[in-house]
């Protein structure tokens, strides 16, 4: 007697295979991370980010209304510091006419309804490219995590929606959630990089940026004192719900691919929105692969995607966004 149930039934043609999908993917789904400079007319490829740049604040208008004509709706903003505004507490970070207040500006006039979130650390304008404040070859937790409020202040003044501190400190949430509170900034929100691991993935963000950490003497050489330890599972859902408890609106799990169980995990026990962040690293290994003829560049993009959205992620901060959205929108 053969099967009355045959499961190939459903995958008999394209069309019954999209009736049926369980998982699919919208411009809804996506944060776009764009990389800033000071500068006119720049246009910046990444080396190691193929088909990726860094933008001045003018061809950023360009950019960001390219984004929300393709239905993107949410920005998370990086700035590259020169060198000669960084230092070891990164008071640049502070400057009300600084390049991250004046990217904020800058895509909020471009496009009023555009979600703007920024990244809130210290690395891009320490002369150590470390999270944190440095005193006698430590990081300094908590005058890390007031510095981080103060920061998270000025970005809500320039107009920021949603911050993302990205540091790992230690009750940095709680800090920052407080200092908007009594400065009145009640509806900005907090995306905290809840479980963001030290990871080896990170390489070509740290270029775009030029924050790697420096190899100087009492100078930690790495950032795990502070970022997590891969090999750890259960601690990513005690940083996630301790962030919950001080005030996070978002968490996020990060990197992406490497981290899918850590994903279905903190989606199964916590009650706000998650993110993953399919970082530099994952978006290099794809491009060379592509390049090498290794791999098929688009299908392989939506594969991992989707894997994230099936994971758990409610939000994927992703640089294969506009090519993912272009490519649904054939």
């Amino acid at each position: 007697m053969y099967p009355l149930q045959r499961n190939r039934r459903l995958r008999t043609n394209a069309a019954t295979r999209a009736l049926v999908r369980e998982t699919t993917i919208t411009p809804n789904d996506f944060l776009v991370p764009l990389f800033v400079v000071e500068g006119q007319d720049i246009k910046d490829e990444i080396p190691s980010m193929p088909n990726y740049f860094r933008y001045s604040l003018d061809l950023l208008v360009a950019e960001v209304k390219s984004l929300w004509q393709l239905g993107l709706k949410s920005v998370l903003l990086f700035v590259k510091v020169p060198d000669n505004l960084k230092d070891n507490k990164g008071e640049e970070a502070l400057n009300p006419n600084g390049l991250m207040q004046r990217a904020i500006k800058t895509v909020k006039n471009a496009c009023p309804d555009m979600l703007v979130m920024t990244d809130v650390a210290l690395d891009p304008y320490s002369i150590y490219g470390h999270d944190g404040i440095i005193e006698n070859g430590v990081i300094k937790n908590d005058a890390t995590a007031t510095f981080l409020a103060n920061m998270s202040i000025s970005h809500a003044k320039a107009g920021a929606d949603i911050v993302a501190p990205s540091d790992m400190m230690d009750g940095r949430i709680l800090t920052i959630r407080e200092a908007l509170e009594n400065n009145g900034y009640t509806n900005t929100g907090i995306m905290s990089y809840s479980a963001k691991y030290a990871s080896a993935f990170y390489g070509p963000f740290r270029d775009a940026l030029d924050s790697a950490p420096v190899d100087k003497i009492n100078i930690p050489k790495d950032k795990k004192t502070y970022q997590m330890d891969y090999g750890n599972r259960l601690e990513a859902l005690k940083e996630t719900e301790m962030d919950i408890d001080e005030g996070a609106d978002i968490v996020m799990v990060k990197p992406g691919i490497s981290y899918l169980d850590i994903l279905r995990d903190i989606k199964n026990n916590v009650n706000v929105p998650v993110a993953v962040y399919q970082v530099s690293g994952e978006y290099a290994m794809i491009k060379a692969a592509a390049e090498k003829g290794w791999l098929d560049h688009d299908q392989i993009m939506l594969e991992t995607i989707t894997a994230f959205k099936r994971a758990g992620a409610d939000i994927i901060a992703s640089y294969f966004a506009k090519d993912v959205v272009k490519l649904l929108n054939t």
